[in-house]
């Protein structure tokens, strides 16, 4: 989401973001964007010792965390822009909705490229966050902890288990004869046949997901609250002054995360086997596996402001701002030339190239759209999405091209 501000929020704030950004393109890369868990022996013969080193290195420092990440600017943004329409005597409250609206068809129309598609969500989840903006940073504060604590997705477990929302089978059960028919259309169906899987099926899952006792949805909230948190104490606005602190707390979020690691494994090493998710232990397995996200989450965004802030880092790290000021085209951007690269109505790859080639090939679509971003933003004001969302945001066109 673009950031109205000074400059110097600007640069810190969209390099931040972009970095994300990154993280979350080599997840889906990687994951080959199935958004699920992948059809049995899958890519089986073909990752080698390497392959299976480059996907545990992304599992351990990427995958979910820069998804948080990415979630906590997105309640950042939320603030800087109620904040500076409150500036100016303005409510942005109803504009905001609307803009969540637009952003909800944006994010369907990727949707039927890519099911695992967030902004959707995004878009559902403002209305639980917009009554915070005059809540207190106490209470903020302790309605996050409750989502991090998982609440919700105890009474989600509670109510349905680990049924799907939609009676679908098990969530891996592979023999699934929908599942079945999902990957025929990503490996070998055709644009339009891809397109009918994700427009209703695809995103039941997703819903499945979200909602029921994996609750990607709830924690999503608290990353929200925690990033409108972060605007408000005015960390970006007086990073300065707060850089102290955050330095200090680097050993309590690692103390966190060892905690949280320790609780994993011990939550699943004495759960019922095989893993399936009916057991009361697994989702509490599950719980203490997002505190793990969280800490790393928090671990990676306390290392960016403090390595952004020295010299040999700053230029370094400032690479991905233009990325991060069109994260909203990128994103859709990425996922669409992903699945061409992977799906069958493109080049096909799908389960047929190795991880660490696939990793490869993220580094290098993220260097392509970094330096496409730069030069798009030398000419015009916007991303073309980000316009777009612009325009339809105050229904009324803006002003692209500079000068």
């Amino acid at each position: 989401m673009p950031i109205e501000n000074k400059p110097s929020r600007i640069v810190i704030i969209d390099s931040l973001r972009g970095f994300a950004l990154a993280g979350v393109a080599i997840v889906h890369i990687i994951e080959q964007y199935l958004a699920g868990p992948p059809p049995q022996n899958f890519m089986e013969g073909i990752n080698t010792t390497p392959d299976l080193v480059v996907s545990g290195i992304v599992q351990f420092l990427i995958i979910g965390k820069f998804f948080a990440l990415f979630s906590i600017l997105f309640g950042l943004s939320f603030f800087i822009q109620m904040d500076s329409a409150a500036k100016k005597g303005n409510d942005f409250s109803v504009r905001f909705l609307w803009r969540a609206l637009l952003l909800f068809i944006i994010g369907y129309v990727h949707q039927l490229f890519y099911r695992g598609d967030i902004l959707t969500i995004y878009a559902l989840a403002v209305p639980f966050l917009i009554p915070f903006y005059k809540i207190s940073n106490k209470w903020i504060l302790g309605v996050a902890a409750l989502f991090f604590l998982s609440l919700p997705r105890f009474v989600a477990f509670a109510i349905w288990g680990n049924e799907s929302l939609f009676g679908f089978p098990g969530f891996l059960d592979m023999e699934d004869p929908l599942k079945t028919a999902y990957f025929e259309a990503i490996a070998s169906g055709s644009l339009t046949e891809v397109f009918q899987q994700n427009a209703i099926y695809g995103m039941k899952t997703k819903m499945d997901f979200q909602w029921g006792f994996f609750g990607r949805f709830y924690y999503t909230i608290g990353y929200f609250l925690l990033g409108l948190w972060l605007g408000k104490i005015g960390l970006f606005h007086q990073l300065e002054t707060y850089l102290p602190k955050v330095k200090k707390n680097f050993k309590w979020l690692f103390l966190a995360l060892v905690i949280a690691f320790l609780l994993t494994g011990a939550a699943f090493g004495t759960a019922p086997q095989p893993v399936d998710f009916s057991s009361w232990q697994h989702v509490i397995g599950i719980n203490f596996a997002d505190w793990i996200n969280l800490s790393m989450a928090l671990i990676i965004l306390s290392a960016f402001l403090l390595l952004y802030k020295k010299d040999f880092w700053h230029n370094k790290l400032s690479y991905f701002a233009p990325y991060g000021r069109m994260a909203l085209t990128n994103y859709v951007l990425q996922s669409i030339i992903g699945t061409f690269l992977l799906f069958g109505w493109g080049l096909g790859w799908f389960g047929q190239i190795r991880t660490m080639y696939l990793f490869l090939i993220a580094l290098l679509l993220i260097a392509i759209q970094v330096s496409f971003s730069k030069y798009w933003l030398k000419h015009f004001k916007y991303g073309p999405l980000e316009w777009l969302w612009r325009c339809g945001t105050y229904l009324k066109w803006q002003a692209f091209r500079k000068g």
